[in-house]
């Protein structure tokens, strides 16, 4: 069964990926910086200051951000030829698609982002990648990918080995946790998106557990997999639908991912409550969300540990981490206050350790 001796401590705090980017942050991604500047430096100088600000909030794992990526499913146009970029002209998000045959451009990108996180880190690592089938929802396109893919699975095997190599870079460079942040899957927990197929969502929900396996299955023992069962919380701040259900529909499916950890959200609306996870096989650990990112509310430390605790009868003190629902920069377009997500991540860590102090 697994358990937190690897984090060294009950209750261990994390952050999901993302978090928000200043305007200077954002204007080194589009080379758009006013002055004369050492855009590597600058970035580098950054990616420091969101470690530190995880590090001084409290936070047992830590990630860089994501600050150097210009969008978090994007990251695999850095990876891999065959893709064109453009924006959203709604929301002002890149936007990128697949046109031509998927083949390997830069291998090590994101293990690069891993390295410079390890070299300015005190504590444990993570890194994130995105799931294949996400990639095949977001980017594939009925009439622009299709001369190379004529179907949205066959660009999706394509991604595979390219995640799949990039997951083997990170465990070469030392990283704690390899996490595949995977939207996709919870899709099937809204009846009116089920209700679009013959099947219900069956087969797309388990092509999307096979492909999330073929990224991450049988890398060892040295690094905690996972995959965050994003609801997509921070499709509010822009306005997004969100799909409502409990993650009861999906578990079958959940049981079947070769992970250590599922990263859970629960406190946003319609994300069903936690009795679901006595589905789940004993040897998860759940990445437990009990911190809302929806801007402009902090929630108390007490309100933090009242999720946590509702939790306990369920999963066990043993198997839980803490975070956030979701990663807290919904987008690249997106305006969310760093500092408020500070107070955020100094309750989450407060809570822990009550929650230790209490349950330890």
């Amino acid at each position: 069964m697994s358990t937190v001796i690897h984090y060294g401590t009950l209750f261990p705090t994390a952050v999901v990926g993302s978090l928000p980017r200043s305007a200077f942050v954002r204007d080194l991604i589009r080379e758009d910086s006013g002055g004369e500047v050492d855009r590597q430096a600058a970035m580098d100088a950054a990616v420091s200051y969101a470690v530190s600000l995880q590090e001084a909030a409290g936070l047992d794992i830590v990630t860089d951000g994501e600050w150097r990526r210009t969008s978090y499913i994007g990251v695999i146009a850095e990876l891999a030829h065959g893709f064109e970029t453009g924006v959203n002209p709604e929301y002002g998000q890149p936007w990128t698609t697949v046109t031509s045959e998927v083949t390997s451009k830069d291998p090590g990108f994101v293990a690069r982002e891993a390295q410079f996180l390890k070299s300015v880190s005190n504590t444990r690592t993570k890194a994130t990648l995105p799931a294949p089938a996400l990639l095949g929802e977001r980017m594939w396109d009925p009439e622009r990918s299709i001369a190379a893919y004529p179907e949205s699975d066959d660009f999706v095997r394509a991604c595979v080995p390219i995640l799949r190599r990039e997951a083997e870079l990170l465990i070469e460079a030392g990283v704690d946790v390899v996490q595949i942040d995977d939207p996709h899957l919870c899709l099937f927990v809204d009846p009116q998106v089920c209700a679009q197929y013959d099947d219900g969502g069956a087969r797309q929900a388990a092509f999307s557990v096979e492909m999330n396996n073929a990224v991450l299955d049988g890398l060892g023992s040295s690094v905690r997999r996972a995959v965050h069962l994003c609801r997509r919380a921070g499709a509010r701040v822009r306005g997004e639908a969100c799909f409502a259900g409990s993650y009861e529909p999906i578990l079958e499916y959940l049981n079947e991912l070769e992970v250590d950890q599922l990263t859970m959200e629960f406190t946003s609306p319609g994300a069903g409550e936690v009795a679901a996870l006595r589905g789940l096989r004993p040897d998860f650990e759940i990445g437990l969300g009990c911190v809302g990112v929806h801007p402009g509310v902090v929630d108390s430390v007490d309100t933090i540990i009242e999720r946590v605790e509702a939790a306990l009868p369920v999963v066990g003190a043993e198997r839980i981490v803490l975070n956030p629902d979701c990663g807290f920069a919904p987008g690249s377009a997106a305006r969310v206050d760093l500092d408020e997500v500070y107070l955020k991540l100094k309750n989450q860590t407060e809570a822990a350790r009550l929650l230790r102090e209490r349950h330890g």
